[in-house]
Order: C-alpha cells, then sequence, then structure tokens
C-alpha cells in the first residue's frame, strides 16, 4: 500500500541532540512499516524546531548588527533540511539493519496557500519565544508582523494558519515516490507559499502538518493515511471515568464527537478533522490515528483507531 504517515510531535525533539535520539525509535516504526512492502511518505512536525531557529535569529540581531532578523518561510526551509537529515539518517541506519535496501529522501516542500484564506485576517498561531511589550512593538515595527499578549507569560509572534491546496514539488514527488524512494515531504505542513502576479512567494504562516498530510496523501492517491500520536487510539469523554476508547469509528460518528467537545483543539480534533478530510476526497479509503510505537500493528487492523467514511 501506499502509505502518508504524519508524525506527531512525540517523534522528534525541541534540542538536536535530543531530536537525534527520538528519531532512532521513530525510524524502527518507519522501517516495520517498508518490512511490510509498503509505500512511505513521511510528513512530520517541526513546532518546536521553527520557533528555536527563529528566536536564535532574533536573539543574535539584538547583539550582532549584522545578524538579520530571519523571515518565518526561510525558517521553515531551514528546520525542513535539519529534521530530514535526522529521519534519513535514521531510517537508513534502522534498513541497513534489517537489511532492507530503501533510498530515503527528504524533499523541501512548498506548500499552496490561497492569499485570500480567512486565516490571514486572523492570525492566531503563537510561536517562538516570549517578549516584554517593548521589545515586541519594537520587533512589530521591523517586521511589520503581529505580536501579542499569550496568556500574561509575555508577548509571542502570531501567525496565520491556512488550508493547504496544492504542492510545487508534486510532480518530484511522485517520480521518486514511482522509483521506489521513501519520502520525506511537507516537512511542518510546507513552507507556505501565494500566487502573486504569476509568482510564488513566501508568506509568514505555519500550516498545519495533519491538514497537509492529508491534502499530499489525497493528491499522491494514496491507499492510507496514517496519523502518529502519543496515545493508541482516539478516545471520548478523555480524563473522565466514562473515558472509552475508540477502535473504528465511521465519518457521521466522529462529526458527532467533534460537535460534543470531545476533541481538544490544540491535540486530537486537528487530527480528526483530517483523518475526515482524507476520507471524505478518498471514500474508499481509510484513515487511522494510533501510537508510534504500534504504527505496524495498526495497518494490519490490531491498534489504532480506524476512521473510513461508511
Amino acid at each position: 500500500m501506499k502509505i502518508v504517515v504524519a508524525l506527531g510531535g512525540n517523534a522528534l525533539g525541541t534540542t538536536p541532540q535530543e531530536q537525534k535520539e527520538l528519531v532512532k525509535h521513530t525510524a524502527e516504526s518507519i522501517a516495520d512499516l517498508i518490512a511490510q512492502k509498503h509505500d512511505v511518505i513521511i510528513v512530520h512536525g517541526n513546532g518546536p524546531q521553527v520557533g528555536m531557529i527563529q528566536s536564535a535569529f532574533d536573539e543574535a540581531s539584538k547583539t550582532k548588527d549584522n545578524i538579520p532578523l530571519m523571515p518565518l518561510p526561510e525558517c521553515g526551509a531551514m528546520s525542513q533540511g535539519y529534521i530530514g537529515f535526522h529521519l534519513q539518517n535514521g531510517i537508513r541506519n534502522a534498513l541497513v539493519k534489517r537489511n532492507l535496501k530503501k533510498t530515503v529522501t527528504t524533499i523541501v516542500t512548498q506548500t499552496v496557500v490561497d492569499k485570500n484564506d480567512p486565516g490571514f485576517k486572523n492570525p492566531t498561531k503563537p510561536i517562538g519565544v516570549f517578549y516584554s511589550k517593548a521589545e515586541a512593538e519594537s520587533l512589530k515595527a521591523q517586521m511589520n508582523l503581529p505580536y501579542v499578549d499569550d496568556s500574561g507569560r509575555g508577548y509571542r509572534f502570531v501567525v496565520a494558519s491556512p488550508k493547504p491546496i496544492d504542492f510545487l514539488e508534486i510532480d518530484s514527488i511522485n517520480a521518486l515516490i514511482n522509483q521506489g524512494h521513501l519520502i520525506i515531504a511537507s516537512g511542518g505542513g510546507g513552507i507556505p507559499v501565494i500566487k502573486e502576479n504569476g509568482t510564488y512567494e513566501g508568506v509568514p504562516a505555519v500550516i498545519d502538518k495533519d491538514a497537509s498530510s492529508a491534502k499530499l496523501a489525497e493528491i499522491i492517491d494514496a491507499d492510507m493515511l496514517v496519523i502518529l500520536t502519543a496515545v493508541d487510539r482516539v478516545m471520548i469523554n478523555f480524563g473522565k471515568p466514562d473515558q472509552k476508547a475508540l477502535d473504528k469509528i465511521t465519518f457521521k460518528e466522529a462529526k458527532s464527537y467533534i460537535e460534543a467537545g470531545h476533541f481538544a483543539a490544540g491535540s486530537m480534533l486537528p487530527k480528526v478533522e483530517a483523518a475526515l478530510d482524507f476520507v471524505t476526497r478518498k471514500k474508499d479509503s481509510k484513515a487511522l490515528i494510533a501510537a508510534l510505537e504500534h504504527a505496524a500493528e495498526a495497518i494490519e487492523g490490531k491498534s489504532g483507531t480506524t476512521i473510513t467514511y461508511h
């Protein structure tokens, strides 16, 4: 099967060294899927990493006149490169241990978004470090970007989170998949770009990586979308005495759970919504939400939550 795998934050660390260690564990789960003869395309998150990169440049610019503030699209590109390196390295080593031959390739990916997306009118996604009000006002003047108070803890840069439409590198992605490569693409949801006067320009935004995974799975005609996270299954009444794990749910059932408020906005909700988006567009397919360490078992139907349209 052709499977798009979305790796959650639990698969990566907040520092390069921590990430290298965590990726070794992640790589074993991916190697399990390769051993099962699946074609795998990986999309990963980059929230902590892109914030770390931007913060480093912000801090350096305060002390060194010749160090520029780094725009968010460039920070996203940097995060794709260094996370991709760790994943490529870790997965290749895991494959070699199993005598499996597979080339692992990262594609720095630009994700097309609509310049009129409603998300641009109301940026709500805080990223990076906290600043005082004076520092935030100075940065706002330099970058012409919004900084807002974040729960009284200080001011942070906020960005839009538009919906993904397409991927500029899709032909390369498809060609490499057809050649048998294991592809890492649209890292962090991809570098958001909009079309202006026939050309594409990067914009300061963060695309939800689960939404991007669903869109990529749709475009490459994947058989399955697998969203890997820190829990074995999707839960309703989470944290309550009547908590219940869900093995299989349909589109209609999932919608009713969303309307009842069972899934947290910053946690399970975007994963369920991405799964529904995929199965709505490919009604003969299915999506899985499962724990990273149980990825192979989930695909065999032994773990995770399976989401279908009917």
